[in-house]
């Protein structure tokens, strides 16, 4: 009987916990006030960068019952990893990792493992058929550490013999995990233990490749006399050998192993500036898989993992700081004219939207984020401005119950604000809609933002919510006005940058200005792109074929991983909206609307002066947004978008 095809390239057995790492660079672990929420652990890195690196990778662990073992979970998924055989333990918690950058050597580091979950497996977690799934079986060395979880990897690795898959090993010693120094103490990467090589030696024939760093051949070895080291290694395997040596590079043996160092081949890489280098062994392992698995030679697969490792140790995190194929084919492609990728301006880009954690093809945006006309419109119909947080609520109600009578769930979302519609936007967010919020000041002109500086705004703000920024803008304004405006658009851009929040650019030509050729709105573009501002959307009120061409040629020129374009209603007629949304139909780069005033001017009016229940209100703001959803689905098909 042939062999099944596999469906996956490497399913990863190990470590996999949530790392916290503390933001404040410089600080002692004791003295850190913030932390960032990653995914981690040595597989769960390498599961995470084998996906984005375009592999088909599998995830083989427990993750506990709770929010963290989820996020886990989610964040694999997210980025294209197998998660059917992520088990879900009901009775342990989810590893906890505490992390700090005190400087370039010193790197804090405690693990909250006691009974985790991950360290529960168990021979009968592994399937033979899941194991015979894949081509590829990537073990990390912590799970030889205990008799049960030893017993689950020397299971799935016999599965994987008889299947023909090959087996690596990331040997990964952390001395801590053996019990060897304090529980505090994860920083320390090496302790002589013989009880730790002989239990390691007594496993290594069963792998065709073993990376490790020198201290941990010296572990795998019994000496610190790194060759030394990898001849016993070799006594007992016939792997090939991968030996990281820090910024020099990294060597490959294949067969014996030489007498001195001048008589191996050295694979190194670009040297960069090291802000940390936790998880860079994980980046290491996630490219050399790349190469291995997809049988492009040694050379190749070393470059790859080399440069997978420089950009780990450049930036914040170890799984979130991996870099995606797009983004690491673009840094080798200019390797060595990028002394610094956290300051390279392209590359950053390119980590930015190709680590996106959602697609959004097209967009049915209902737009409440209103605050100065839902005021006015109070003041006229003599109602008090404390009812507009109850308004909002109720068009959240509309804007739910319509998207759940179309096939609109995941392809619609709001646009509410924090002065009025808080309670809105708690009451959504997590939900899978798309959500975004205002910063400017209602009318400014020069820009304002209402809430203060952008930096102290986003550090409340959940990471799925888009920070929304309209900007009144002319070619033609006054030097200072227009320099002003875009420093402050450049600020908010940074910023976002940073936070890791999406950017929408909305962008009117001022009322107040007599020349309002739609021209205008493509050399706009042209000027943001030029000062490197390159907002994940733009919405833009609806223009003629002929500047959507213009427009759209811009994007693909300056950003083609740009999200794409909304359209605004500026309180347009449900003709005038549908007149716009016939002439975009033929631009991919539209993905669809956010409009606000026409669907619920009107019931909101009537609402607020007391004319119309509750219940009227939903129905008729529902309507409206229907009519308008109709419209682009006649023009912009479900299927086509």
């Amino acid at each position: 009987m042939s062999k099944v095809q596999p469906t996956l390239d490497v399913i990863c057995l190990g470590r996999i916990a949530v790392d916290l790492y503390g933001q404040q660079i410089g600080a002692r672990l004791e003295d850190e006030s913030t932390f960032a929420k990653y995914l981690g652990g040595s597989s769960g890195n390498v599961a995470y960068g084998t996906a984005i690196q375009g592999l088909r990778s599998g995830m083989l662990a427990r993750v506990g019952d709770e929010h963290m073992g989820r996020f886990l979970r989610e964040e694999l998924t997210r980025a294209g990893a197998d998660t059917s055989h992520l088990i879900t333990d009901k009775t342990r918690l989810t590893g906890l990792v505490l992390l700090g950058i005190k400087d370039q050597e010193t790197f804090p580091l405690i693990f909250y493992r006691d009974n985790c979950a991950d360290m529960a497996l168990t021979p009968e977690d592994i399937s033979e058929d899941y194991i015979a799934s894949s081509r590829a079986l990537a073990i990390t060395g912590t799970h030889l550490s205990h008799p049960n979880t030893r017993a689950a990897v020397l299971t799935a690795l016999k599965y994987a013999e008889k299947h023909g898959l090959r087996r690596a090993l990331d040997i990964d010693y952390r001395p801590v995990l053996w019990g060897l120094t304090s529980l505090g103490d994860g920083e320390t990467r090496f302790v002589a233990s013989d009880k730790v090589t002989r239990e390691l030696q007594d496993v290594l024939h069963h792998f065709d490749l073993i990376v490790g760093t020198e201290e941990e051949f010296h572990i795998a070895g019994g000496t610190t006399d790194t060759l030394a080291a990898l001849r016993n290694v070799r006594q007992v395997s016939q792997a090939t050998l991968v030996c990281k040596r820090g910024a020099l590079g990294c060597s490959v043996f294949e067969g014996d192993i030489p007498g001195t160092w001048d008589d191996v081949a050295l694979h190194s890489g670009v040297r960069v500036d090291v802000l940390n280098v936790l998880g860079a062994g994980d980046a290491f392992m996630s490219g050399l898989l790349r190469g291995y698995l997809n049988d492009e030679g040694w050379d190749q697969a070393c470059r790859y993992a080399n440069a997978c490792g420089a950009l780990v140790v450049s930036r914040h995190g170890c799984a979130p700081a991996m870099p995606t194929r797009k983004e690491l084919d673009d840094y080798l492609s200019r390797e060595q004219s990028v002394k610094q990728p956290d300051r390279d301006a392209r590359l950053n880009h390119l980590h930015r939207v190709t680590t996106r954690k959602q697609q959004w093809p097209e967009l049915c945006i209902f737009a409440f984020d209103h605050r100065k006309q839902l005021v006015d419109m109070a003041h006229e119909v003599a109602a008090r401005e404390e009812e507009i947080p109850q308004l909002k609520n109720l068009l959240l109600e509309a804007a739910r119950q319509t998207a759940q009578e179309t096939d609109l769930v995941h392809r619609s979302g709001i646009l509410a604000d924090t002065t009025f519609g808080q309670e809105a936007l708690n009451s959504i967010t997590g939900q899978g809609s798309w959500i975004g919020r205002p910063i400017e000041l209602p009318n400014s002109r020069p820009l304002r933002l209402e809430h203060g500086n952008i930096g102290s705004q986003l550090i409340d703000w959940p990471l799925e919510h888009v920070v929304k920024c309209l900007v009144f803008y002319h070619p033609h304004d006054e030097e200072a006005l227009r320099l002003e405006q875009d420093a402050l658009i450049n600020e908010i851009y940074h910023a976002c940058c940073k936070s890791g929040h999406e950017l929408l650019l909305e962008v009117i030509l001022p009322s107040d200005v007599p020349d309002k050729d739609e021209r205008y709105y493509a050399q706009i573009i042209e000027h943001f792109y030029q000062l490197g501002i390159q907002p994940d959307w733009w919405k833009l009120p609806a223009q003629s074929a002929s500047s959507w061409q213009i427009i759209s040629h811009l994007i693909e020129q300056y950003d083609p991983d740009c999200r794409g374009i909304l359209i605004l209603g500026l309180d347009a007629s449900e003709s005038e909206l549908k007149k716009g949304f016939a002439t975009a139909a033929d631009f991919p780069w539209i993905k669809g609307f956010a409009v606000g005033r026409t669907i619920f001017g009107e019931p909101s009016r009537q609402w607020l002066a007391q004319q119309i229940t509750d219940e009227q209100l939903i129905d008729a703001v529902k309507q409206k947004y229907l009519t308008l959803i109709q419209f682009w689905r006649e023009y912009r098909p479900a299927k086509q978008a």
